[in-house]
């Protein structure tokens, strides 16, 4: 793995003390972090004015493995940012903005995985040598007089209730001979020259104990190098339920001896700073995942895994098409198992499973989302026990079972059932209606029809897939007949609109190239025939390569109208390589030769399920259409012309020549 370090400008945050026991740390929050990530130079957008809220500037370094998180060069770290904040007190910048004294480091590693985080704050603070010297550290409430304490008070007050001043750290207070107290910030030093006036160096400070805060530190350094004095007095501002606290205020006096070389920008002083870990310079780590709940876990990984995937390789990935996309899966056996495993493994998480069968003993051996328990007692209806496993294994995923049989044609049904079969009908309309794709995952070809006719009829995205012994077909399906990628199509010949976008032929569906209805393939059926039989590995295979061509389709430029693509082709993107490869339209594998091949097939004219006639008489009758198609297999034959199309075959006559040549056998070849 390639080791990376993130590096980004940061804005901690602050406030003076407002407890006796405890001190205000610094705390990264949401905003801290810059808003635009393809802009590490740029600082994070804070509001300003936010009395609890003091901004400090800060650098982030992140790196994306543990090793190369301690493998850091933490010296050179600190002595960058200390090297920064002695160029801003010789530059005017601290005058200016007196918060980058208080400059910050962090190095952090994150596993995302496990959510448990290594960091390590640093707060750069110069040495001066010789140091500075305590003289006397007093309450507040005693150094002042009572007048004093009271114009203080006032003005401390004043400058914290404003918002514009009201996160600035570091200021002056001047005393007049009167006893009027007033604060200005550190670039009116002037102002505060003025005779008989007292003069204190104030800043927030974040600590609660006797002992001045952090902050304190560079603040000295500003003091001795910029106006050189020997004899300072510092207000340790703290305060009690908004404000200021005489009590647990401080007030230093401290004595400072320049060092040498202090106005020589170029040499920087030493800097210490990087924060203890019980008593030792060890970074810290602390796990979240305990404390989390487990379905927030396993969303967050989840959506990792697909956002590593886009930052990696793919970043035209749409996560968000993925997550709201709806799919409908029609048959929850062997195939719809693995569709929806697949599905979720990309981020889908709206998915309905329908069908009508129960879990059977032979069932979870080979269908991924069953167990022995979903088999006792008869069985649990397939599709109710698959949407149960899928939240099981994915509880954020919005699963769904309806238990409901397909109408088919050439199962014809009785007066006592129409009604049952008509409802069936509503219920398979207003599934297809309500979801954005629909795979096609039944056993048999009849059960495909309805579904591949309403699909057809509202312009869904459609796959089919089906098993062999060896062999497998994935498929995707052409947009129906009367649909358009373009916004109008009133004004569109609907021979046009059988066309693609690009003016091609549109794609067919599953029963295209068929010269015959779909009917009744159940019937007569021997035990070992009513049972589906392939190679075990085949299912997997195909359930994978048709939930890829979904998510294909959602990110082609044309998507379900997109031309089908061979082996090696980019003739439907203008030459350019889509961002997930080619789009075929129909991939048939075999595992007994272990190949595969793509293929495209053009849609039919007389096509029993997609074409247009059928469509539109459906559009116009309904339920009538669909009955008729149930109960009479030849209604649909008929209705498309290969009843007329078979007679003229049968009616066809070959003339041979009786007349034989003498020929050799070795010039026959075998086809």
């Amino acid at each position: 793995m390639q080791t990376r370090i993130w590096t980004g400008l940061v804005s901690g945050f602050y406030a003076p003390c407002s407890h006796s026991q405890v001190s205000n740390h610094l705390r990264l929050l949401a905003e801290s972090l810059p808003t635009d990530e393809n802009d590490q130079s740029s600082m994070p957008a804070i509001s300003r004015g936010n009395r609890n809220r003091c901004p400090v500037p800060g650098t982030l370094y992140n790196t994306n493995t543990l090793e190369a998180f301690h493998a850091l060069d933490k010296k050179s770290l600190l002595k960058e940012e200390a090297n920064k904040i002695w160029q801003d007190i010789h530059n005017g910048r601290a005058v200016e903005d007196s918060a980058v004294l208080s400059r910050f480091l962090l190095i952090s590693f994150a596993d995302l995985k496990k959510w448990s985080f290594h960091y390590w704050f640093a707060f750069p603070a110069l040495v001066l040598d010789p140091p500075a010297t305590l003289v006397e550290s007093k309450r507040a409430s005693e150094w002042f007089t009572s007048e004093e304490v009271k114009s203080v008070s006032v003005a401390c007050n004043d400058w914290r209730n404003s918002s514009l001043t009201a996160d600035v750290p570091f200021f002056f207070i001047s005393i007049a001979s009167n006893s009027h107290a007033t604060i200005r910030h550190l670039k009116d030093w002037e102002a505060c020259q003025a005779d008989n006036q007292k003069v204190l160096f104030g800043f927030y400070d974040p600590c609660h104990e006797k002992d001045p805060g952090w902050p304190l530190r560079n603040f000295l350094a500003l003091i001795s190098s910029r106006w050189n004095l020997k004899s300072v007095h510092f207000l340790c501002y703290r305060e009690s339920r908004g404000f200021m606290d005489m009590e647990s205020s401080l007030v230093i006096e401290a004595l400072i001896t320049a060092p040498q070389g202090l106005n020589d920008r170029q040499l920087v002083p030493n800097a210490v700073g990087w924060e203890k870990n019980k008593n030792k310079y060890v970074s810290r780590c602390i796990n979240l995942a305990t404390s989390m709940d487990p379905t927030r876990l396993a969303i967050s990984a989840a959506d990792l895994n697909l956002k590593l995937m886009r930052w990696r390789a793919l970043p035209s990935l749409n996560l968000d098409e993925l997550s709201s996309v709806k799919c409908l899966l029609i048959g929850a056996g062997t195939l719809g198992c693995q569709v929806a495993r697949m599905l979720m493994a990309w981020g889908v998480r709206k998915i309905t499973l329908l069908d009508n069968g129960r879990v059977a003993m032979s069932n979870p051996l080979r269908q991924s989302l069953y167990t022995l328990d979903d088999c006792l007692d008869g069985g649990d209806f397939k599709a109710l026990a698959a949407a149960k496993s899928l939240k099981r294994i994915f509880p954020a995923v919005e699963a769904k079972g309806e238990v409901m049989a397909i109408p088919m044609p050439g199962h014809p049904v009785t007066n006592q059932e129409e009604k049952s079969v008509v409802d069936d009908c509503s219920r398979l309309y207003d599934l297809v209606d309500s979801h954005d794709a629909v795979f096609l995952l039944t056993d048999t070809r009849e059960s495909r029809w309805l579904p591949t006719l309403l699909c057809a009829s509202a312009n869904k995205i459609t796959i089919t897939a089906a098993l062999g012994f060896d062999s497998f077909l994935v498929m995707r399906h052409g947009p129906g007949p009367f649909s358009s990628a373009h916004a109008n199509t009133s004004s569109v010949d609907m021979e046009n609109l059988a066309q693609t976008d690009k003016g091609g032929k549109r794609l067919g569906c599953y029963f295209c190239n068929d010269v015959v209805a779909p009917t009744d393939s159940t019937a007569n059926r021997t035990l070992d025939q009513q049972c589906t039989v392939t190679r075990p590995g085949l299912a997997p295979i195909a359930s994978s390569l048709a939930v890829e061509l979904f998510v294909s389709i959602l990110h082609h430029p044309d998507g379900m109208f997109a031309e089908g693509d061979f082996t090696n082709s980019t003739s439907s993107s203008g030459g350019s390589e889509p961002p997930l490869g080619i789009l075929p339209h129909q991939i048939r594998g075999s595992l007994f030769h272990f190949s595969q091949m793509t293929l495209v097939g053009h849609s039919s004219n007389s096509c029993t399920a997609c074409c247009s006639t059928v469509v539109s008489e459906y559009r116009k009758k309904g339920i009538e259409f669909l009955l008729q198609a149930i109960n009479h297999p030849t209604y649909l034959e008929d209705l498309t012309g290969l009843t007329e199309l078979k007679e003229s075959a049968n009616s066809f006559k070959l003339d041979w020549d009786d007349e034989t040549d003498d020929f050799d056998e070795d010039d026959c070849v075998e086809i």
